[in-house]
């Protein structure tokens, strides 16, 4: 089965889906893949799936592929593996593919694979490899090819952020986001934060409590928003750049930033630096290619010593925020945002 991603999406956060067999996504979107793997990430859990990742670093990693699907953990009832990596099957594992999807179709197993891949033009989906995928298993098109489908995809994130933007509001977005997918995205994200207060009064799975806004709603909050986000800070801690971090602390708090945004960005980078240092995957943690490299930087101004202090700072900026010490809590998230950039306030 073949399908767009627009046409997959929606129904995969509103309804339940057999999400055993073979899943091929493939594009040049990688945001549209990262936003399948999240939809489908609930599916595998209540159905007690075990999430790993593999990386085809050549053809023959295909068989590591099969190993891992025909092994049976004693504390999961299946496993979905999330495979990446533009390296195609050879003739004998497209066979053993074959076998794995029509078995998950007769109900033999309920394991699944989705395969992460480079965008296919129409001579490799008539390639062999291609054939189990599409007859047994389900293909997702992540490609945007107008305007229409990017503003469609993103009505169902203002959906799930609980917003609803009247038409001149989308033209403004886009116009402002320059028609950018993530940009746009990200925007949306601060907006609900910027009217939490309004959605805290609704319900937001409802379409009809959602909050509405109009071109001039969007004006003052992307002013509000001009200067600096959490997006922004954590490129500057990333990249060990101490009087930027320190610089767009300030300014968060000036324009009352939530500080719990600002505390779930720091946190986000900290456990992605320890596990990276703990010798995980970056694409395991969720880390895109693009900002893989700042990672890297950010681990080598750390040690070991220093980041085994990280979670009792974030404790504490937690307590701060919820009140329960005296220490006011942006002092303690610029403290925290510091020694994510390698500049350390106490010895």
């Amino acid at each position: 089965m073949q399908e767009s991603f627009i046409q997959v999406y929606p129904k995969l956060l509103q309804t339940d889906v057999a999400v055993a067999g073979l899943w091929l996504a493939h594009g040049d979107e990688p945001l549209l893949q990262q936003w399948l793997v999240d939809a489908l990430r609930p599916h595998w859990r209540a159905k007690n799936y075990a999430i790993k990742r593999i990386e085809l670093v050549s053809v023959k990693t295909w068989q590591e592929v099969l190993s891992e699907l025909s092994s049976q953990s004693l504390f999961d009832d299946a496993s979905s593996l999330i495979v990446t990596g533009n390296h195609k099957p050879d003739k004998g594992v497209i066979t053993e593919l074959e076998g794995f999807a029509q078995d998950a179709q007769t109900g033999a197993h309920s394991h699944s694979l989705l395969w992460l891949t480079a965008k296919q033009d129409r001579r490799s989906q008539s390639s062999k490899w291609f054939t189990p995928f599409a007859k047994y298993g389900h293909v997702i098109d992540c490609n945007l090819y107008d305007e229409r489908q990017r503003q469609q995809l993103l009505q169902v994130q203002a959906q799930e952020f609980g917003l609803k933007l009247s038409q001149d509001a989308w033209q403004l977005l886009m116009s402002h986001t320059e028609h950018h997918l993530l940009s746009a995205y990200q925007t949306l994200w601060r907006l609900s934060y910027l009217f939490a207060a309004q959605l805290a009064k609704g319900d937001a799975t409802s379409a009809s409590d959602n909050v509405a806004l109009d071109i001039n709603d969007l004006q003052s909050a992307l002013v509000s928003d001009a200067q600096f986000s959490v997006f922004d800070l954590s490129d500057a801690m990333l990249a060990g750049n101490s009087t930027q971090v320190t610089k767009i602390m300030f300014q968060l708090k000036a324009t009352d930033e939530p500080t719990t945004l600002v505390l779930w960005a720091i946190s986000k980078d900290m456990r992605q630096i320890i596990g990276l240092m703990d010798g995980q995957d970056p694409q395991s943690l969720g880390i895109w290619r693009s900002k893989q490299g700042l990672y890297q930087q950010a681990c080598r101004r750390q040690t070991q010593a220093q980041t085994a202090r990280w979670p009792d700072l974030l404790y504490r900026c937690d307590q701060a925020i919820k009140g329960l010490i005296r220490q006011p809590a942006w002092e303690l998230l610029l403290q925290a945002a510091l020694e994510l950039s390698g500049k350390r306030l106490f010895a």
